[in-house]
């Protein structure tokens, strides 16, 4: 077990202190980290006292330490899951091998990007966020959000360590233009289109952690899987994090969900005109934003055919996830079936790995919409949420830019013109959605629009003061 030192200037559990060059490299980025946090963080709430939880040690017992304290308080620090002993590498050209702990040079270009590309998404989902305080449903809510904050925030101190401590001054440059770019910036936007979408209110919150998060626990757990066991590591303790955002996302929409079938029986009918007139978010308008952050997050996954996907795993550094579940570890002779608007394609399992984690991606997306359809059945109404087609609103990969409905249909370019504001939110849509996203703060009281949650936070009850205002 791995105890995390909180009593150095950055806590740690990789024996900072016996690298004191590299100590000093950390120290130096840190103050540019806090201004960061203070200038892009969670905007006015920098004297607030929330509940959050901290990690004392990486195993399952002390990893979750509850307390209460203000955000820029908060011990970000880096923390590694144990080593596995003599672990070998796992998939690829090089299976068999001992993993690696040094960056091998051959791939020490790929690796740093594939480090600065993840690293990127973690303060961009906070830069994303930063205004949802002003607007929360509920004090229960308000604080989950600020766990996330702090946790992204230390998701990328996670990154940056590894940047610092194995890619030299390359490495520290990255580090620096991780809190140059910004979300939605003109000049330095973030590196990937969905860390770049405006967020303004908490049912696009609610489904960017349902769908986003859950991108990002795949990417995650395929690292885990890497030949360089510190990009390992790291990641492992990550995902034991990354499971709290997705379970605000599932069950955020949950609570939408139950709220408005409670408001549809109270008015007896389905009407949405009805419902938003109730002060709920009608179904079909879940639908939209069900349609549009699923979409969104697809393309995360890059394109079905991609050589780069094919180099990372002969290679080594990046696998599947769960990749001891296959049987297949190299994939020489393996190929798949990559439908395309041109036809079926047949191209090697190797290019086609990132359709591979998109198809089990779509496949743990679907647990959560099969739940809220058992709500809405229950309730004893006929529409069913659905996910959109791998193919609806591609940016990137042979359907980008394609006039495909939400069943995956090529249609005419004018009728997708036309319909797609039948499928994603229109701005009259985000209008009304905003229109219901008043601050709530009174300790155990809902915002009209959300079901107040199942329990509380550790044990706590809902009605708990979890966030102290100043």
């Amino acid at each position: 077990m791995s105890s995390i030192n909180y009593a150095e200037k950055i806590p740690n559990n990789v024996n900072l202190q016996n690298d004191r060059t590299l100590q000093r490299a950390l120290e130096h980025w840190q103050p540019h980290f806090l201004q960061w946090w203070r200038e892009m963080g969670p905007t006015d709430f920098e004297s607030a006292d929330v509940y959050l939880r901290t990690a004392i040690s990486v195993d399952a017992q002390g990893w979750a330490h509850y307390g209460t304290l203000k955000m820029p308080d908060y011990r970000w620090g880096i923390f590694l899951a144990d080593a596995a002993p003599e672990r070998k590498i796992g998939f690829g050209d090089q299976m068999g091998q001992p993993v690696w702990q040094q960056v091998p040079g051959e791939y020490r270009s790929t690796l740093r990007r594939l480090i600065v590309t993840q690293g990127d998404t973690e303060p961009a989902s906070v830069e994303q966020q930063r205004m949802l305080g002003h607007s929360c449903p509920s004090m229960y809510d308000l604080r989950n959000l600020f766990q996330i904050n702090v946790e992204e925030g230390r998701h990328l101190w996670a990154m940056v360590y590894l940047l610092h401590a194995y890619f030299g001054r390359d490495g520290r440059e990255e580090a620096e233009e991780l809190l140059a770019r910004h979300s939605g910036d003109t000049n330095k936007p973030r590196i990937l289109t969905t860390f770049n979408e405006p967020m303004t209110d908490w049912l696009s919150l609610f489904c960017f952690t349902y769908f986003t998060d859950r991108d990002g626990k795949y990417q995650l757990k395929s690292f885990a899987e890497s030949a360089f066991d510190p990009l390992s590591r790291t990641c492992r303790f990550m995902l034991t994090e990354e499971a709290h955002h997705m379970f605000v996302g599932e069950t955020g929409i949950s609570r939408v969900v139950k709220r408005t079938l409670e408001v549809m029986k109270e008015l007896g009918t389905d009407d949405p005109a009805r419902i938003r007139a109730a002060g709920a978010i009608d179904l079909p308008t879940l639908q939209k934003y069900l349609n549009y952050w699923c979409s969104s997050s697809l393309d995360l996954f890059g394109s079905e055919i991609s050589s780069n996907s094919a180099a990372s795993f002969a290679s080594g550094m990046k696998g599947r996830p769960d990749e001891q579940t296959y049987q297949d570890h190299v994939l020489r002779e393996a190929s798949m079936a990559i439908e395309t608007p041109q036809g079926a394609e047949t191209v090697p399992m190797l290019n086609a790995l990132n359709e591979v984690m998109r198809e089990s991606y779509l496949k743990d997306c679907e647990i959560g919409v099969k739940r809220w359809n058992r709500m809405i059945e229950r309730a004893g109404h006929a529409l069913r949420l659905t996910l959109p087609s791998s193919r609806f609103r591609r940016q990137i990969g042979p359907w980008a830019g394609q006039p495909v409905d939400t069943q995956g249909k090529l249609i005419a370019r004018e009728e997708y013109e036309r319909r797609l504001e039948e499928w994603i939110p229109s701005e009259r849509d985000r209008a009304f959605v905003h229109s219901l996203m008043q601050r709530v703060i009174e300790p155990g009281k809902m915002a009209a629009w959300i079901a107040p949650p199942e329990r509380g936070i550790n044990n706590l009850p809902v009605d708990y003061e979890y966030v102290r205002l100043q």
